[in-house]
């Protein structure tokens, strides 16, 4: 694609979320702050929620990656199950094997007290939880009250859109909600960081020079709202057509179709001389 033509060793604005591009900005570190110091504390349900493309899965990531090794993670990246689904996916990864579905819950509390004698700190991360039904949801408090006198056996993190929010706003999710000890709130990022979040990926990726000029990387920030998901698209799409033209750098005419052609994108009217004059707000 455009890794030679620039000199990348990797693709610096791919979509599929690569932790060796990771930049410790203040809102995600933050949010890892937070999981890790209520994890320690042994608190049994911790949420985690961020608009779509703000890099939930990015700190997800980044937590497995380091968690420390007394910690046994089970990972659920599809929230879209029943309860017994929900229950059966839990016992899979805690390598619980019962024919008996009536003393499933039973042989898991049986595994957890297991692995806490053995100094394990069982974790279930929860990626996109605005999908799960009240039914797993309902499973996953009653899980939360697996404990010894001293410790919870098992602790829940929840990541999901703010649509999650809504939803444990209603009545019936109270006693859930109120199960909630910490909660970490992803934002898109500033104008300063947008810009450390570029120049931090060109970097580890291999860039020699500058490929985006200073007025662009505003543009880019006003057109993608901040959200990192926007930002490499617009920036993956400006490579690909500067690359196209055999170019080393990014002209405000690559720029200004990259956002046209990103949806979400706010839209520049004008590309000559820069970029100004904005569709909305």
């Amino acid at each position: 694609m455009y890794l030679e033509r620039f000199g990348f060793s990797q693709l610096p604005f791919h979509l599929t979320p690569n932790t060796e591009l990771f930049l410790g900005l203040e809102p995600h570190y933050e949010a890892i702050q937070v999981v890790n110091s209520a994890l320690s504390m042994g608190e049994g349900l911790i949420k985690v929620t961020g608009e779509v493309g703000t890099g939930k899965t990015m700190v997800c990531r980044m937590l497995v990656n380091h968690f420390e090794p007394h910690i046994q993670l089970v990972y659920l990246p599809n929230p879209a199950l029943s309860g017994d689904e929900l229950r059966q996916a839990v016992a899979s990864e805690l390598a619980v094997e019962c024919l008996d579905k009536t003393k499933l819950v039973e042989q898991i509390q049986m595994r957890l007290v297991a692995l806490a004698k053995q100094g394990k700190q069982v974790v279930v991360l929860v990626d996109e939880a605005q999908a799960l039904s009240d039914e797993a949801l309902e499973v996953l408090r009653l899980f939360g009250n697996l404990e010894t006198e001293q410790n919870k056996l098992l602790q829940i993190v929840l990541f999901g859109q703010p649509e999650l929010d809504i939803r444990l706003e209603q009545y019936h999710l109270r006693q859930f909600r109120q199960r909630i000890t910490f909660s970490a709130k992803l934002r898109a990022l500033s104008l300063d960081e947008t810009v450390a979040y570029i120049d931090s990926r060109l970097a580890k990726a291999g860039a020699k020079m500058a490929v985006f000029s200073v007025p662009q990387q505003k543009a880019i920030w006003r057109a993608s709202y901040g959200v990192p998901r926007l930002i490499n698209q617009i920036c993956h799409k400006s490579l690909v057509l500067a690359s196209s033209q055999s170019l080393n750098t990014v002209t405000n005419g690559d720029l200004y179709h990259a956002i046209h052609d990103t949806f979400d994108a706010c839209k520049p009217k004008f590309k000559s001389p820069v970029l100004w004059g904005w569709s909305k707000a």
